[in-house]
């Protein structure tokens, strides 16, 4: 069952954020991933729970495949670049 990572950024640092960028695709395809739609317009039409700001949404095989690209050693030094760069919201759910 696939599964999606999804990722809401505020940006802090755009400049730096693009070299978090750079690094990051490398790895998202290595483990399987795809990116179906990376900081695009948004048109948000609820927002009573949560406002998104800038969206990312990468599709895995599985979930397995997705968690363990997050939590690989050559993402989490990657992530540091991330977290410097922006402030995130970051989930994996299961899908179709």
């Amino acid at each position: 069952m696939a599964a999606y990572l999804v990722v809401d950024t505020l940006l802090t640092n755009p400049e730096l954020y693009e070299l978090y960028k750079l690094k990051a695709k490398p790895l998202v395809e290595k483990h399987g991933g795809e990116y179906l739609a990376r900081g695009g317009k948004l048109s948000v039409k609820e927002d009573a729970l949560w406002a998104p700001t800038r969206m990312v949404l990468v599709r895995f095989p599985s979930a397995q495949q997705a968690e363990t690209f997050y939590h690989s050693d050559e993402y989490q030094e990657v992530l540091k670049i991330g977290k410097q760069s922006a402030d995130r919201t970051v989930i994996i759910l299961e899908g179709i």
